[in-house]
């Protein structure tokens, strides 16, 4: 509240605050970030058998950052153009944006004609975008309260953050089962079919992250239908697309068939940090499937609008390394087989995982390892042990549990087998 809107004793005891002291005597230390404070803890450990498994980052098995072989030959046929860096248009490099929706929605598909699609700050600029989309423009009249967004749960810890942000409250539904370590459809059908007709409803398109836990085609279909029943609109968060099964085309399936089904309103957030290793080029889409061309340009005149004071246009460099990878036959080519390589090694580590834990004689049930999929496991691991985890083996996860398998190699695999199977054993 500002002094003017303060009355008597109060806007006088406020003024004379503010004159003791600074401007923002008053701004209270926000909490920490849960990942960020995770890495800052790895880094001060001084034992060289330390782990980072907090950051959602890919790792090679030496531990190391990897830049992607496709993204290095895309990135200096760039500097042998001696391109200009001039401004984007306000929804971005039009080679990408068409590239980025051809990779999501299918070549071949028909609702390419009828997107209306934006360049994004990745994933989570293209989350923002669309949480402000449709706190502006979902429902057929004005509302008094701003619409709702259900998110599984759990789910990304951004997730709610950023939809409070952009002007949406936020709901759950049930998702995970922590009995099985698998997906609890049964808890989810219920609640999407118990939400208000036509809500919003965040699913991740695969690769679920926290969980790992995926729906199997039935189930998505079971899901599909749930939806269907009720007229959600389906906003899809792809943030790992190719980066779950080592196949682009399969990850991209469930968002595919709901938008094939028609019945539905379908948004989509698609980034590309992962599966390119752009992370900090933050390269991302944000697309609405519309009914036709019309409308198609009336929803990117009204994301125009909502883009042009948030950052104006967005960065040019990532999107041009994307597109060319996308659009280049051999790169594009190259590009999937090292998608193919890392989803590899992920799937390659959680067998090794669950098998050196069995080997040691658990007692527990550690199928849930290979079962999920993606870059993160949800081990089941309690807060308390994960807490032994880093005080006792230098080994550092999010407090939930979840592992991100990136982290993991060869070399440290059995250390970390040892080390969980100490935790749990008791």
């Amino acid at each position: 509240m500002s002094l003017r809107c303060r009355s008597g004793a109060a806007a006088a005891t406020a003024a004379a605050a503010v004159r003791a002291g600074s401007t923002w005597a008053r701004v209270e230390m926000g909490p920490p970030d849960a990942i960020l404070g995770i890495t800052e803890a790895f880094r001060r450990d001084a034992d060289p058998r330390k782990m980072n498994l907090g950051v959602g980052a890919y790792r090679t098995d030496e531990g190391k950052p990897y830049v992607l072989g496709a993204v290095r030959k895309a990135e200096e046929a760039l500097l042998a153009r001696r391109l200009d860096k001039e401004y984007l248009p306000i929804t971005g490099l039009p080679a990408f944006t068409k590239a980025a929706a051809e990779l999501a929605y299918g070549a071949d598909s028909p609702a390419l004609g009828r997107l209306a699609v934006t360049q994004s700050i990745s994933g989570t600029g293209a989350l923002r975008i669309g949480g402000a989309f449709l706190a502006r423009f979902h429902g057929a009249a004005p509302q008094c309260q701003p619409p709702t967004v259900y998110l599984p749960t759990p789910t990304w810890g951004n997730h709610a953050a950023v939809f409070r942000d952009s002007g949406l409250r936020v709901g759950s539904y049930r998702y995970y089962d922590p009995a099985t370590g698998g997906l609890n459809l049964g808890a989810m059908l219920e609640d999407i079919r118990a939400l208000p007709p036509a809500s919003i409803v965040l699913l991740h398109a695969c690769a679920h992250n926290p969980t790992g836990v995926d729906p199997t085609p039935a189930q998505w279909a079971e899901i599909q239908a749930a939806m269907q029943e009720r007229q959600h609109l389906a906003f899809f968060d792809m943030a790992y697309q190719g980066f779950a099964t080592g196949d682009a085309d399969r990850d991209a399936a469930a968002l595919r068939a709901f938008v094939a089904a028609g019945r539905a309103p379908v948004v989509l957030a698609q980034s590309f940090a992962k599966n390119m290793g752009l992370y900090g080029e933050r390269v991302g889409t944000f697309s609405v499937v519309a009914a036709d061309a019309a409308e198609r340009d009336r929803l990117l005149s009204q994301l125009k609008i909502l883009v042009r004071p948030m950052y104006s246009n967005p960065p040019l460099h990532g999107a041009r390394i994307a597109a060319e990878v996308l659009t280049s036959a051999p790169l594009r080519a190259e590009w999937l087989g090292e998608v193919r390589a890392m989803a590899d090694r992920i799937i390659a580590m959680r067998t090794a995982l669950r098998a050196r834990l069995e080997g040691l004689g658990s007692a527990r049930s550690w199928a849930h390892i290979t079962d999920q999929i993606g870059m993160f496991c949800y081990t089941g691991l309690t807060p308390a042990q994960v807490d032994r985890l880093a005080a006792d083996f230098h080994i550092y996860l999010t407090r939930d549990g979840r592992v991100s398998m990136a982290g993991i190699s060869s070399s440290n695999v059995a250390y970390l087998a040892e080390s969980i199977h100490a935790v749990t054993k008791d």
